[in-house]
């Protein structure tokens, strides 16, 4: 018997009708490939499944605000990340379990880990970042945020491009600190710093 195969905007419609039968093909579809995903950063069959039947209940709970021009995957995958993150950074509240969590994902590879790696590292960044003086602050973000050179720093901000050396050497000073503190590897941190 040949299986039927249903396109992804006939999908988004059947769950928008409240479909029973074309949520089950959904959940067939994508319960193996979430749990996977989640098992990368949990390891832990129990949490695991949570994550695939939370995301599925909230496709089902939010099946009418659907779009079909997009496609499920990348919305399921959102859903899977956020919920993963809440239970990791729940289990990052000891310092060795933290730095578990950090040495884990920094051995994601593929594309979707590292996605989430980049922000959940570039959120505490920002916690950090804001912490720092004003003025290092500023210069830090011109600097990484908006990818200014030493010398267009200076010049945006009347400065000497010596001054802008010193700031961000003092912000990066600050931020190992704080890194360190948090138990949180500060190779992570200049790995970020560093990506292209």
């Amino acid at each position: 018997m040949a299986v039927e195969i249903i396109s992804e905007d006939k999908l988004v419609a059947g769950l928008r009708n409240s479909e029973e039968p074309v949520f089950a093909v959904v959940f067939n579809t994508y319960k193996t490939k979430l749990y996977s995903f989640a098992w990368r950063f949990l390891k832990d069959r129990t949490l695991c499944e949570e994550i695939v039947q939370e995301t599925l209940i909230t496709l089902w709970t939010n099946r009418l605000e659907l779009d079909p021009k997009y496609p499920l995957g990348p919305y399921l995958y959102t859903i899977a990340r956020r919920l993963t993150l809440n239970i990791l950074r729940n289990a990052a509240t000891a310092g060795a379990a933290r730095e578990k969590l950090w040495l884990s994902l920094t051995e994601a590879h593929n594309e979707t880990e590292d996605a989430v790696l980049l922000a959940d590292l570039e959120e505490f960044t920002e916690q950090t970042v804001s912490k720092l003086p004003k003025q290092q602050q500023l210069i830090f973000k011109l600097s990484r945020y908006e990818g200014l050179t030493h010398e267009q720093i200076a010049t945006q901000l009347n400065i000497s491009k010596n001054t802008v050396n010193n700031h961000l050497v003092e912000a990066l000073k600050n931020l190992r600190k704080h890194f360190r503190n948090s138990g949180i590897s500060y190779g992570i941190l200049i790995a970020w710093m560093l990506r292209p």
